[in-house]
């Protein structure tokens, strides 16, 4: 079922993405940047990112794929949390407006795909209930809400519920 939740702009660039993480190593597998607007990905369309650096906004990955500019938030996530293996990025305006600042939110200083957004989460696991949430939106994205689980079914169950309340509103 499409939940319009990944997908591309009218100018083109993809949005949303969606990682599994290769526990319990550091390396994880992410849709590549750009793919939200395919209807069915191939393993081409992801890479394995197989190391990362927050400070040096680096990272080294196989694959063809090019990896999205949200790799290193998704390397924040399994690095603050062990039980993670799925995390899913996705985009959707009512839900992001519902949200801020009523689960937990990143600071609006911090912009998307930056080492601050990693350790702005790294801090989040650290001092809030994310933990037990499994979702934030990042006040610095517009329309940008990360959900997280021990599967992707429960990163995708915590996203529907969400969007089921706005619904409900």
């Amino acid at each position: 079922m499409d939940q319009h939740l990944l997908g591309v702009c009218p100018n083109g660039v993809g949005f949303g993405n969606v990682s599994l993480c290769d526990c319990p190593t550091t390396s994880f597998y992410l849709t590549g940047s750009a793919t939200g607007g395919l209807a069915e990905l191939t393993p081409a369309d992801c890479v394995r990112v197989v190391a990362y650096d927050f400070a040096r906004n680096w990272l080294s990955y196989e694959g063809i794929a090019i990896p999205s500019s949200e790799s290193l938030t998704h390397a924040a996530i399994y690095e603050s949390d062990s039980i993670t293996s799925a995390v899913i990025h996705c985009h959707n305006s009512a839900l992001w407006a519902m949200l801020l600042d009523r689960v937990t939110t990143t600071s609006k200083a911090v912009t998307y795909g930056t080492p601050e957004l990693a350790s702005e989460i790294i801090r989040l696991f650290q001092i809030s209930d994310v933990r037990s949430e499994k979702i934030f939106v990042m006040a610095g994205h517009r329309d940008g809400i990360v959900t997280f689980g021990k599967n992707l079914d429960e990163a995708f169950q915590v996203l529907m519920r969400m969007k089921r309340n706005i619904a409900l509103h």
